[in-house]
């Protein structure tokens, strides 16, 4: 069977004019003129066309009949320069085609699922059940083609930094640091598990007190949390982590290294260093820890502009300390069933309602118009630069973070609605001093919101909980949380405080920490890092709009795997006597 390839299909130049040369592929594309018969024959580089003629070869010809769509083939002939009316300006080897002189088919395909160039609108199940069929299309080779550019870029440039590279285990143990994980139950020891790694974030960090100062890993990370729509189960993060280092050491490692990949990928220069917005200041104007800064539609604290209000929902909200917040549209109008429009988006997306209020000839127009002042416009120019006849004001009101996060999604929906994002745009910038812990309403006690080994700024013991900081830091990348770390405790100490405010007992801290309290008694450095989701880059790199589009073997939104159908039931039941388990019927998850 011949299959030798001395070029690529995608490679054909004018260098190999009037040279023979020997292709292998599959068959994109058949048009079958009877006396000649065209080709597309596709690899991994591209397209070029192949012409069979009974004149070239009577045998290649004849058998070029049975050629179908995704057909392995191999062939052998000599390269031409197209006649100038047939030249294909859509292809970069349009102004050639291939003279076949021999054929060797080396698979042949049955009729296909659904036809490659149409997978973009089939259904994504089906997609990735033929995931395989998927992944010829030139677009998904082009992200996973991006996807090993990226993470080699990473390599290069991390090895300049001086960092290691450093395997973390994959079978760890059950702590409660975090989110749910993934359990593996051991054979060997019955009654016993493995879980799965969240993050290798206990690990990275007994490295820094190995000495090894400078770790990173492009890591699989495993999560059993709820599905969402574009979140996976497993994932992979670029995981970092430094000795003897502040946040600003960090931080300027992960602008080097972005910076160092917009260059390597799109030979652009990245503006560095990202803008800094504190944790604060984010939410009071965006309305969200992680801005999308591409556009400039802050959310205006307009409470004083009611005070004395007659309007009774507003009355009612201010009794209880709550806040009025605006955006503020101007140089648009919108039609009444626009503004109708983005109530109901607004509802959708959790409020009970959204007052608005626009301006006509320094008029009020309004729902609540005859409950506002006769000087409202006057008081509201006080409060909104740049106040004019076409502006109007969606306005929310209620306790401050519920309000202020319904604005942050409002101002999305506005944002898409009058097109306001540039779409080419990258922008980039950072968000730090995160609060330390937050309560949880409905298991009444203090979380970690990062991580329990979050290092707390200076002077936090003075502080009441609420008000204590920590130092870690977010990088955002168009309204995307594209990664984040900390400083960590060094310091046994800080993390058994850390540890009771968070409910831990001495017990369950042994039990569950032991290891990492006990070597912050033997050496342990000043350290930090960061993690990166590099599935979540690569998606806003090749703007899609989900990250299972630049993963190779993805999971449903439902967490299955229909190719390989899993998850699956352990057959024949009897494996599970050999780990000590037994089946207890439970409830379906909801799809």
């Amino acid at each position: 069977m011949h299959y030798a390839r001395t070029v690529h299909c995608g490679k054909i130049t004018a260098e190999y004019l009037e040279k023979t040369v020997d292709l292998c592929g599959w068959v994109a594309r058949r048009r079958d003129h009877g006396g000649l018969i065209f080709i597309d024959l596709r690899d991994r580089s591209g397209i070029v066309q192949l012409v069979f003629n009974p004149d070239f070869d009577k045998q290649a010809h004849e058998l070029a009949h049975s050629l179908r769509s995704e057909f392995v083939i191999s062939v052998k002939g000599k390269v031409v320069r197209r006649t100038p009316e047939t030249v294909n300006k859509e292809l970069p080897t349009g102004q050639f085609e291939v003279h076949v002189t021999a054929l060797t088919i080396l698979n042949k395909a049955k009729a296909l699922p659904f036809m490659i160039e149409d997978a973009e609108h089939i259904d994504e199940e089906l997609r990735l059940k033929y995931r395989y069929l998927d992944l010829r299309r030139p677009e998904m080779l082009e992200r996973i083609k991006l996807r090993h550019e990226v993470f080699f870029a990473i390599r290069e440039f991390l090895q300049k930094q001086g960092f290691f590279e450093i395997e973390t285990p994959i079978l760890t143990k059950n702590t409660g640091e975090g989110s749910r994980e993934f359990v593996v139950p051991s054979r060997i020891h019955q009654g016993s598990f493995y879980a799965l790694p969240q993050s290798p974030q206990l690990y990275k960090q007994i490295l820094m007190a190995a000495g090894m100062e400078r770790y990173f890993q492009v890591a699989r990370c495993f999560r059993d949390e709820d599905l969402r729509a574009d979140r996976q189960p497993e994932f992979t993060q670029l995981d970092l982590e430094m000795s003897f280092i502040e946040e600003k050491d960090i931080q300027d490692c992960i602008e080097g290294l972005l910076a160092y990949v917009w260059k390597k990928i799109f030979n652009k220069d990245l503006p560095i260093p990202f803008p800094r917005l504190t944790h604060a200041q984010a939410f009071a104007d965006y309305g969200s820890d992680k801005p999308d800064l591409r556009f400039d539609l802050k959310i205006q604290d307009c409470t004083a502009l009611f005070e004395g209000t007659e309007l009774k929902f507003i009355k009612a909200v201010l009794e209880k300390n709550g806040k009025i917040g605006a955006l503020h549209v101007t140089d648009y109008e919108f039609a009444r069933s626009e503004l109708d429009g983005m109530v109901d988006r607004a509802q959708q997306i959790g409020a009970k309602g959204l007052l608005w209020i626009r301006f006509k000839d320094g008029q009020v127009d309004s729902p609540v118009a005859k409950f506002l002042p006769g000087d409202f416009y006057e008081k509201a120019q006080a409060i909104f630069p740049g106040l004019n006849p076409k502006s109007t004001l969606f306005l929310i009101a209620g306790a401050y973070k519920e309000a202020w996060t319904l604005l942050g999604r409002l101002r999305l929906e506005v944002a898409h609605t009058l097109n306001l994002i540039p779409l080419d745009q990258f922008n980039f910038s950072w968000v730090v001093d995160f609060p330390l812990f937050e309560y949880n309403e409905d298991l009444k006690k203090w979380q970690s919101v990062n991580h329990p080994f979050t290092s707390p700024q200076n002077g936090w013991e003075n502080l009441a909980k609420d008000q204590m900081k920590a130092r870690a830091y977010d990088v955002i990348l168009n309204g995307f949380e594209l990664g984040g770390g900390s400083i960590r405790i060094h310091n046994p100490e800080i993390q058994e405080k850390v540890f009771e405010i968070l409910g831990l007992s001495k017990e369950r801290m042994q039990k569950e920490f032991g290891f990492l309290l006990e070597a912050q008694e033997l050496g342990f450095p000043p350290h930090g890092g960061a993690a990166l989701g590099l599935d979540r880059l690569i998606m806003i790199m090749s703007k899609t709009s989900s990250i299972r589009e630049v993963i190779a073997f993805p999971k449903t939104a439902r967490g299955i795997d229909p190719m390989m159908e899993a998850p699956s039931p352990l057959e024949p039941i009897e494996k599970l006597r050999d780990y000590g388990l037994m089946m207890i019927p439970g409830k379906k998850p909801q799809s």
